[in-house]
């Protein structure tokens, strides 16, 4: 009599049924369930130890400190900064990496691959010979970084398991299959379970695995929402195709928090690191021009400077357009009807645009007296200083709020030479003192 249990599982969704069926009852999908016989699963197989209780006062932590990519930006959103150290990734994690196509993610994985020692590079996308003309374009730098070409999870597992790497890479999970699954690569259930098995030869062999993922429409990470459950951190690399700012942001991290972000510009060389955003985003500011205004906003532990701007014209529509691009909408909205009421400026026949230059999208309410200001400006016509950076919370009664990092803020608007408002406790005395300035 044979010992293996047939069960059917749903290609779309994974879920698992004792009996087949026509319909997916968790998903609704026709015919998505595939014959499953759970005695193969024994076919990966991974090097474990005995499992014992320990008391975490005997844990010791020699030899596993965190392991530097050789990248100040990627190391800052990992996380780890204390004194002299930079942080980075800790020995056995797994880190996701998501992004648009296109936008950077493998050529940043490689710049970090040829600053390390004893790197895997396994790419499913790619062939050995593609990776090495885009390493070529890289600046020169002595790298041991190993190649491999495959896309079979098990063949994977032994790879690891036999040259032993600190650093796998994996480019992409959507790519990666197990003969133990009935469904093809990329589908909820093969990304789960090739996930779930990288994630645990992580943990018993010490090897940091970064795996990379495809984007869905909406900008998530494709696959099961499982899958950010199971890895320890998760990136993206954000920023618009047609400008080379790219924006490094952690969602996720088990290690450190998840309001740091990295700053890079896109050159023919790779991936460039940014050490002062305010210059970058300043640098093609045009003067005395209506609807521009500096903010100081703060991401992490690290203060700097964006140029808002802000265009109102004559609706054409019975109903006034807002949009915004960098700054929510929803925010946008209720400061508009905060200026009405409170300020007393008429806006209900006025479209209002808003955009955050250089591609970053700040979500914090410090930024929300820049997008007053700058929306003012452009209604008025008339240009606010140059010289001059804002910051402060709009309450709906009007009022100006305190916002965290003041002094931080304020150091880093003088040290580019700006200015900043110190009297205005409202909107109306903020307008005042900016025309006084």
């Amino acid at each position: 009599m044979s010992n293996e249990q047939i069960t059917y599982v749903c290609s779309d969704c994974g879920e698992e049924f004792l009996k087949w069926q026509g319909k997916c009852e968790n998903c609704g999908g026709w015919n998505t369930l595939k014959e499953f016989k759970s005695a193969s699963r024994t076919k990966t197989k991974i090097q474990r130890t005995t499992s014992e209780v320990v008391d975490i006062r005997d844990i010791k932590l020699s030899n596993f400190s965190r392991i530097s990519s050789g990248v100040i930006e990627f190391d800052r959103v990992l996380g780890g900064f204390s004194g002299n150290n930079m942080g980075g990734f800790v020995p056995g994690s797994v880190v996701l990496l998501g992004g648009d196509p296109g936008i950077g993610k493998s050529t940043l994985l490689l710049q970090i691959a040829s600053k390390l020692s004893n790197v895997l590079y396994i790419s499913g996308e790619e062939s050995a010979e593609q990776i090495k003309m885009r390493f070529d374009r890289l600046p020169n730098s002595p790298s041991d970084l190993k190649l491999l070409t495959e896309t079979n999870l098990d063949e994977i597992v032994k790879i690891i398991q036999k040259e032993k790497p600190r650093v796998a890479v994996v480019d992409s999970i959507q790519t990666i299959y197990s003969q133990n699954f009935p469904s093809t690569p990329g589908s909820i259930v093969q990304v789960k379970e090739c996930a779930l098995t990288l994630q645990q030869l992580a943990k018993q062999s010490g090897t940091t695995i970064i795996l990379v993922g495809h984007v869905t429409k909406d900008g998530s990470v494709a696959g099961p929402k499982t899958l950010e459950h199971l890895v320890d951190v998760v990136l993206y690399l954000e920023g618009e195709r047609y400008q080379n700012t790219r924006i490094l942001r952690g969602v996720k991290n088990r290690f450190g928090a998840t309001d740091e972000i990295g700053i890079f510009e896109m050159a023919e060389t790779g991936l460039e690191e940014i050490k002062n955003p305010s210059k970058l985003f300043l640098s093609e500011r045009m003067k005395n021009i209506s609807g521009s205004v500096v903010a100081s906003t703060v991401e992490g532990t690290r203060a700097f400077l964006v140029e808002v701007q802000a265009l109102t014209a004559v609706t054409n529509f019975g109903y006034p357009q807002r949009r915004a691009s960098g700054f929510d909408l929803n925010r946008l909205q209720l400061l508009i009807a905060v200026m009405q009421k409170r300020a007393g400026l008429n806006l209900s026949n006025q479209d209002v645009f808003i955009n955050v230059v250089g591609g970053v999208k700040i979500k914090e309410p410090a930024v929300d007296l820049a997008i007053v200001l700058s929306i003012y400006s452009a209604l008025k016509n008339e240009p606010i200083n140059e010289n001059l950076c804002v910051f402060g919370e709009v309450g709906l009664s009007g009022e100006l709020r305190k916002v965290s990092f003041s002094a931080k803020r304020e150091a880093e608007a003088e040290r580019l030479g700006f200015k900043t408002l110190k009297k205005a406790k409202n909107l109306i005395e903020a307008i005042s003192e900016v025309k006084n300035v």
